[in-house]
């Protein structure tokens, strides 16, 4: 019952988070590596290179980490293994993706 719990979850999530605001859009050149995260830290490049706003949430949707960051490096060793859903706020764009973390 748990997994039909987490499915719909992440189907809902996909479903929202894919239906940007006006305005909104992806953020160019986004890239997110190593996913899943082996060691603890994720690095995130744009085509700007511009301050980052994060928010990661686990599966229930609860939040688990905001923050921003200036260069491209993450650190995520305070988060237990599992799947997260990641959100970047660049200027005026945002990207979501799925994180594991190992």
């Amino acid at each position: 019952m748990k997994h039909l719990y987490l499915v719909f979850f992440l189907f809902i999530c996909t479903l929202g988070f894919s239906q940007n605001a006006k305005g909104t859009a992806d953020i160019e050149g986004f890239k997110l590596y190593p996913n899943p995260v082996p060691q603890g830290k994720v690095f995130i490049e744009t085509a700007l290179n511009a301050p980052k706003q994060i928010l990661i949430f686990d599966v229930l949707g609860t939040q688990v980490l905001q923050t921003t960051i200036l260069g491209r490096e993450l650190n995520l060793s305070n988060l237990d293994k599992g799947v997260y859903i990641l959100r970047v706020f660049e200027k005026n764009k945002v990207a979501t993706r799925k994180l594991i973390i190992k």
